[in-house]
């Protein structure tokens, strides 16, 4: 009889049938649960992050250089000159975000929007997050509601 066998695995294990749970046993588990331990929650998105850091520099509770090392490119400059005019500084309450959402125009690069609530006005925010090769998120771009100063010309 020429017989071929198909399976290389075992199907069970042979020490007891599936699906056994003795709790009386010493050494066994008290619950059903799984012993894994579980999964720490992710942390905050990026989009959220950047969102109320470039919150706290245009509000003026943060100077524009504490951003220096999380933008790229013009992102700097930009922002520099959309913290002079102080577009969410209000009188009375500080300005809230509203609502964030992003679009993903290729792997490693976020484009995001935020609405700003600063005192009885809503504002838009715009800008762009890149991830490096250090796999950091950096601010690429930032604008605010139409206020975009012109560029200074650059050597690149």
């Amino acid at each position: 009889m020429n017989k071929v066998m198909t399976r290389t695995v075992q199907l069970r294990p042979a020490g007891r049938p599936p699906g056994r749970r003795d709790s009386r046993r010493p050494g066994a588990p008290t619950s059903r649960r799984p012993l894994t331990p579980p999964a720490a929650p992710p942390g905050p998105r990026p989009t959220d992050l950047f969102t109320e850091r470039l919150l706290a520099v245009l509000s003026g509770r943060r100077p524009v250089h504490w951003m220096l090392r999380h933008t790229a490119g013009h992102a700097y400059d930009d922002l520099a000159r959309l913290a002079e005019r102080g577009p969410l500084r209000s009188r009375g309450s500080d300005p809230v975000v509203r609502d964030i959402g992003y679009y993903v125009p290729r792997a490693g690069a976020l484009e995001v929007f935020a609405r700003i609530a600063a005192g009885d006005r809503l504002r838009a925010l715009a800008f762009r997050l890149e991830q490096g090769a250090d796999l950091r998120w950096r601010c690429t771009a930032v604008e605010m509601g139409g206020l975009r100063g012109p560029r200074a010309p650059h050597d690149a």
